[in-house]
């Protein structure tokens, strides 16, 4: 006979949970409740010492300066957001199709020297990109393409860490079973990866898509891209913020927020379908 053993939890013990998980989150969300407040303060609450949480006088005149400040630059904002926008956007596609092919190549295929190509790809996890910034430099330069949004572009293709994400995924949620029973039916190997494998990585993709979006979009570029028309929305806005370091206090503040909304809007759209695909996805021998 079996014996189930049944753990349950107290009333304290889920208070004790509760009080922790409130304080954890408490903690996670203060940088970003800060930098919200901080936006809206006036230069008098910003050198205020202690300073303050939440603002007292909200005002809008932060954000007014910047856009001042921006109609007097050389090249319109709407140029530096379209060059952002252009690189986050490809950067992030090519990012996630390429990942995914060469992680189902790896996973699900056998090929001469398969496990030495992964094994290379998680030795370079342990390279930071200060390390392989001069070689990045190098390669590009070789290939022509400094100054110009390719050389910020064609290294995010390369991107061992998506590479890495999608192939765990693959080995765990989809079975060589699944792949032979679609072979058998005429499927082609773009038609199974496209039909198939991609409809259940989408938990691990949408995963890549934040991850992706926020090195791209926070990428200033200002090692490659030299012409001031090519250059992105992130270079304008650090450029604007130290220019005056106490006289824009309140600009810099503002820009903080700009930078980080896009970001966030991004990660609250995915983590709904990343959650929701998380449970109902999968599928095991």
């Amino acid at each position: 006979m079996n014996m189930q053993k049944r753990f349950t939890r107290s009333r304290f013990g889920s208070a004790v949970n509760l009080i922790i998980l409130v304080l954890i989150g408490l903690f996670m969300v203060f940088p970003m409740v800060y930098t919200i407040n901080n936006a809206f303060k006036p230069t008098d609450e910003l050198f205020m010492f202690p300073p303050n949480l939440f603002v007292r006088n909200p005002t809008l005149d932060n954000f007014l300066d910047f856009s001042v400040l921006m109609r007097d630059s050389v090249v319109p904002m709407s140029r530096y957001f379209v060059n952002s926008f252009l690189i986050t956007l490809i950067g992030v596609a090519g990012q996630v199709v390429l990942a995914s092919l060469a992680a189902y190549m790896i996973s699900k295929h056998d090929f001469f020297g398969r496990n030495v190509l992964m094994e290379m790809v998680i030795l370079s996890l342990m390279f930071t990109g200060s390390v392989t910034a001069i070689p990045n430099y190098i390669i590009m330069t070789k290939l022509h393409l400094i100054n110009t949004h390719l050389s910020i572009i064609l290294p995010a293709f390369c991107s061992s860490m998506g590479l890495f994400l999608m192939k765990q995924f693959i080995d765990q949620m989809i079975p060589h079973s699944l792949l032979e029973a679609a072979r058998l039916d005429g499927a082609g190997e773009l038609y199974i990866f496209f039909r198939i494998v991609m409809p259940i990585c989408k938990p691990a993709w949408m995963t890549l898509i934040i991850f992706s979006f926020q090195s791209l979009w926070n990428n200033a570029g200002s090692t490659y891209i030299f012409d001031e028309e090519l250059k992105t929305l992130p270079y304008a806005f650090n450029n604007v913020a130290s220019s005056g370091l106490i006289a824009r206090a309140g600009v810099t503040a503002a820009v903080g927020l700009l930078m980080i909304l896009p970001p966030i809007v991004t990660f609250v759209i995915t983590q709904s379908n990343v959650l929701e695909t998380m449970a109902t996805s999968g599928i095991k021998d």
